[in-house]
């Protein structure tokens, strides 16, 4: 086997194997089976085992693999896991155990690799950060914000073991691409990183085959004048190769039912035991204070920019600026039960009968008055990719920092930016991981909530 200099051990994954199938079937012992029937679950559970993690990608994890992927990979394993020890019992009927005992078994298989396999993982980061051990050679060449970016990343988060050597700038100190690879062979770099925009075609061509040629990985930055992310789906049209711009995991049938399920829990949730009860309160409250209706309705652009009433308790007084003019700090309008209402987010809490209705998700893009979206729509890059997804009550941008008034141009392109992201990678965790970030930010207090 061999093992490249500043990539994982060649053996570290085998081994992870190792482990994982000996906790797979040391723990099968709690089945008291004999040993001829121990032995053919043993190689029913192994080979089922090996088959789901070729089919989840359960050990492509690298180490820029966010902990979250990490969990989500593990709960799709045992989930499927336990579909296949459920069905070897019900083919080999004699041996059938009681259901609880499967669950408990795979429970404990569950708890049991994901802490080895977390452990690992930081484990690495420690040597990586702290010994300087298990690292990468890198080069950037080409000089702009995504390059600087990618720089100051490298050098800011050592855990991640990328050594960066040089940022080579070949305008400023005018020099042929084919200079570089001299330097990247004396200095053993490991990966090579280039700017799209910083290269032409010939460059670019004339990097891949050296790469190749030196069994040098090489990686491009995006244009960010062209494209915010480049996750592109790849795909051959008999023999010609398509490269499609985004793949939206929520347009995948299975996980639009896990996520209007989770949509529905959460908001039948809240309304029975929150809202049935917070309401008639609200209601008297808002009401002594000033004339008007309870509740505030707006038109909102949704899934493919449909438009939809968007519910919230009133916390302004009737004015006839409310759909035009978004709420700046300390605007004249709001009231005084409305200013806690606001800096509490409990105004929001109408939007889950939104959300019951199919209007919105729990966690999504959130939507902006109709003729702000008609704005955005004109000014900023992308701002429509927003509406291939339900708009939600949260969102990633919204816990990231980019929640409230729209101040400046960085804060809408910034808000911009997190919900392509959280369009083109989400998961059921990533919205249990935005959900609590926004419980915890409306229990400490957001200074933008006004």
């Amino acid at each position: 086997m061999i093992v490249k200099k500043g990539r994982y051990s060649g053996y570290i994954r085998p081994i992870t194997y190792l482990i994982d199938f000996g906790i797979i079937n040391l723990l099968a012992l709690e089945f008291g089976l004999q040993l001829i029937e121990y032995l053919n679950f043993v190689i029913y559970a192994t080979l089922g085992w090996i088959i789901l993690s070729a089919k989840t990608n359960f050990y492509e994890i690298y180490r820029f693999t966010k902990v979250i992927k990490i969990i989500g990979l593990s709960i799709q394993q045992s989930f499927m896991f336990l579909l296949i020890i459920f069905s070897f019992f019900g083919i080999f009927n004699e041996l059938a155990r009681p259901a609880t005992s499967v669950l408990e078994y795979v429970v404990h298989v569950f708890i049991l690799v994901l802490i080895f396999k977390l452990s690992i993982y930081y484990l690495l980061k420690k040597y990586r950060s702290e010994l300087g051990g298990n690292f990468r050679r890198t080069v950037i060449i080409g000089k702009n914000s995504k390059t600087l970016q990618l720089k100051s990343f490298f050098e800011k988060n050592p855990e991640y073991g990328y050594k960066l050597h040089k940022l080579i700038d070949l305008k400023k100190q005018e020099i042929e691409i084919e200079d570089t690879f001299e330097y990247i062979i004396k200095n053993q770099i490991d990966e090579i990183y280039c700017s799209i925009a910083e290269l032409s075609n010939k460059q670019i061509n004339a990097l891949i085959n050296f790469a190749d040629n030196n069994l040098k990985v090489l990686k491009f930055l995006p244009d960010n004048k062209e494209i915010y992310t480049k996750k592109l789906d790849y795909n051959y049209y008999d023999y010609l190769p398509i490269l499609s711009l985004r793949t939206i995991p929520i347009e995948d049938p299975i996980n639009q039912l896990i996520k209007r399920t989770f949509d529905i829990v959460i908001a039948l949730f809240v309304i029975v035991f929150i809202l049935s009860w917070l309401t008639p309160i609200l209601a008297i409250l808002i009401k002594l204070e000033s004339k008007g209706p309870v509740f505030f309705k707006q038109r909102r652009n949704g899934l493919d920019y449909k438009e939809f009433y968007c519910y919230k308790f009133r916390s302004m007084k009737p004015n006839p600026e409310a759909d035009l003019f978004q709420v700046r700090k300390n605007d004249k309008r709001i009231t005084g039960i409305g200013s806690i209402l606001r800096k509490t987010s409990l105004d929001e809490l109408p939007q889950f009968i939104n959300v019951l209705k199919g209007d919105m998700s729990v966690v999504g893009p959130r939507p902006h008055m109709v003729s702000h979206t008609h704005m955005y729509a004109e000014k900023v890059d992308k701002f429509m990719v927003r509406h291939f997804v339900k708009p939600g009550i949260t969102g990633l941008a919204q816990v990231s920092g980019f929640r409230g008034e729209v101040e400046t141009e960085r804060d809408i392109i910034g808000r911009v930016k997190f919900d392509i992201f959280y369009i083109e990678n989400w998961s059921l965790l990533l919205d249990v991981k935005v959900l609590l970030l926004t419980i915890y930010n409306t229990l400490k207090g957001d200074k933008k909530a006004y």
